[in-house]
């Protein structure tokens, strides 16, 4: 199966990179032609533009920024989708616009997948992050090889636009479990606990999250090195509000969220790391929330291995 990949950043250049660790034939387009270059040093291909990867093709993958861009991707690939051809969309997007680009790759012969990915950029790099795909049955047994490659665990969500509404969701709720362990953190210091004391309190608790196991790390070592901005989360914490709103369902912890990062991004710049956001709480404690023995970066210790389908309880 040749596949190809538009979207080689934090997300996108991992994932590829799994495929392409793995054997598969790939052929890579980004903006970067840097991104792209070392892509072909390690034996992909690369397409001189997404329409030519699209006539190539079986399967074309985008991971990219906004919902703005994929669609500019789909505009020029459209013409060369038919059927036998397979667009997975692995970005993190509105639900209502993968669905609409998702109808037009259909009605011109095609597949259409939602896949957005959850786990972190560390899981990403080793295939062992979690995929959601919304898309009909028979299109998820075709991609299921090319997932199990992609990730570890694997839950078919539904119609086309359901994988991207969970997406959000999780994303939605790690940005909340972010801002409350900032603040939990930040105040154990104020109140004079040992912040690694404090790291393992939450970690043996009740309060323990995927959350806190990763990214209090990065916190904590004063890197706050994530691989995900500030404007990223405004953008996911943004579309979750969005759904929220269009099913009348009054959020009460989400605007305030918005507000939080709306003044992170004024204060650090909209590139900034979103762990970054606990600045706000050490500029007006005048503490530093860092401790001694943690890693600047996340890693993920687990051994790759083959991903397989997550069924839900009862189906």
């Amino acid at each position: 199966m040749k596949i190809g990949f538009i979207g080689l950043g934090n997300v996108g250049g991992k994932l590829s990179g799994s495929l392409l660790r793995n054997g598969h034939d790939l052929t890579v387009h980004d903006l970067n032609a840097d991104l792209v270059s070392d892509f072909v040093a390690r034996g992909a291909k690369a397409a001189t533009s997404p329409a030519q990867m699209m006539r190539d093709c079986e399967v074309v993958i985008t991971c990219l920024p906004s919902p703005a861009a994929s669609d500019a991707v789909m505009q020029q690939m459209l013409p060369e989708v038919g059927p036998g051809k397979i667009w997975m969309e692995m970005s993190t997007t509105d639900a209502d616009e993968i669905r609409r680009l998702g109808g037009l790759v259909i009605a011109a012969g095609g597949a259409a997948v939602d896949c957005p990915v959850s786990g972190g950029c560390h899981r990403a790099d080793t295939g062992n992050i979690s995929i959601f795909a919304g898309c009909d049955r028979a299109t998820f047994e075709r991609i299921l090889p090319l997932l199990k490659t992609l990730g570890r665990r694997l839950l078919h969500t539904g119609e086309i636009g359901s994988a991207s509404l969970l997406k959000v969701m999780t994303n939605y709720l790690a940005t909340a479990n972010l801002l409350t362990l900032c603040e939990a953190m930040v105040t154990m210091k104020g109140a004079g606990l040992d912040l690694a004391t404090t790291y393992e309190a939450i970690k043996i608790s009740s309060g323990t999250s995927f959350v806190h196991e990763t990214e209090s790390q990065v916190i904590l070592n004063g890197s706050r090195d994530i691989s995900f901005t500030m404007d990223l989360v405004k953008k996911d914490i943004g579309l979750f509000q969005k759904i929220a709103d269009d099913a009348g369902v009054p959020l009460e912890i989400s605007p305030l969220m918005i507000s939080i990062f709306d003044d992170g991004i004024r204060r650090y710049g909209a590139r900034a790391q979103s762990d970054d956001i606990i600045r706000r709480l050490e500029e007006a404690t005048g503490l530093d929330i860092r401790a001694p023995g943690f890693p600047a970066e996340m890693v993920d210790d687990e051994p790759e291995e083959q991903g397989y389908e997550v069924v839900p309880p009862g189906r």
